[in-house]
């Protein structure tokens, strides 16, 4: 038992004037609260209690004892609501990773917004198409684009997408339309080095899984360089549909190749931590969920409706 507990015991029995009181009050036998009595005696080397079988009173030394005491417990608590209260409150810096392309667009409006809606908060948002180490370079999370697969990051999904592959006109007038995902082993594809797989792009056939290994003119770590590839007629791309949305809307792109979609997969975001999770992590995290929850509702000048199949 540590002492802390021990000298909390001892305040209560003193405050409460006798041990069955004070042990109906912290929940706990008589017996234990007596023999925590005697273990802080024990480890002071004095006697702090004059005990008679009807009441309790301070020794000399246990009237100051309990003084500090009381006053070391008071500040251990008070210390204890005041981190509490500062974790918990959604005030302070929030460093935020996304990918560039979709930073760009989505995640600077629910960003801002959030910084609208907590005006305690202020926000370090890093645009980059690359998987920054959350712990070593100090973010308190993340936005992923991606399968995951690292297990010591905890990661809460925000919205489904879609994994298409899409062309210009030109690029399917000049090839030929693909009709199957292994058609495009003999086609000019636009590979995005971020993602695991590279040149291994997987599909779902009869309700199997196929990977097929392409190749072509462009590698770029970048989804939005990967799509001006691609509207610059460079070659077949496989990008989450998030990225490309608005080049598929105007008729830059065209989605081809969709009975053969993987299933849907996520946007997360993704923390190093779950136990303790700040207020300003978890109220962004939160905020996230519902902002995107609303797009998919109005389709509120967001591709969102693009994320799913019809």
């Amino acid at each position: 038992m540590d002492q802390l507990t021990r000298m909390r015991c001892f305040i209560q029995v003193v405050d409460n004037k006798g041990f069955s009181s004070a042990a109906r009050e912290m929940g706990r036998s008589k017996a234990l609260v007596s023999k925590y009595i005697g273990e802080l005696e024990d480890d002071l080397g004095v006697r702090l209690l004059n005990r008679t079988t009807r009441q309790v009173s301070l020794t000399e030394v246990g009237e100051a004892y309990y003084k500090e005491a009381a006053e070391i417990l008071q500040r251990i608590d008070d210390l204890q609501a005041s981190v509490q209260s500062s974790h918990q409150a959604v005030r302070g810096r929030l460093r935020i990773a996304a990918p560039r392309s979709m930073g760009d667009g989505l995640i600077n409006q629910a960003v801002m917004q959030f910084l609208v809606d907590n005006p305690d908060v202020t926000v370090d948002l890093r645009l980059e198409d690359r998987f920054v180490d959350l712990v070593e370079e100090g973010f308190d999370l993340a936005i992923r684009v991606t399968d995951l697969e690292d297990s010591s990051l905890i990661a809460r999904r925000i919205a489904p997408f879609r994994t298409v592959v899409v062309a210009s006109a030109q690029v399917i007038e000049t090839h030929g339309l693909p009709q199957v995902p292994q058609d495009l082993a003999s086609r000019p594809c636009i590979i995005d080095t971020n993602y695991r797989f590279k040149q291994n792009w997987g599909f779902e056939q009869n309700g199997q899984r196929l990977t097929v290994s392409v190749r072509g003119p462009v590698e770029v770590n970048s989804a939005s360089a990967a799509c001006e590839a691609a509207v610059n007629h460079l070659g077949f791309l496989r990008t989450p549909l998030i990225f490309v949305s608005r080049e598929v809307r105007n008729g830059r792109l065209q989605i081809i190749l969709e009975p053969f979609e993987p299933p849907l997969r996520g946007i997360y975001a993704v923390y190093p931590h779950r136990r303790h999770l700040t207020g300003k992590v978890r109220a962004f995290v939160d905020f996230m969920v519902a902002w995107f929850a609303e797009r998919k509702k109005t389709n509120d000048h967001c591709p969102y409706e693009l994320l799913h199949v019809d």
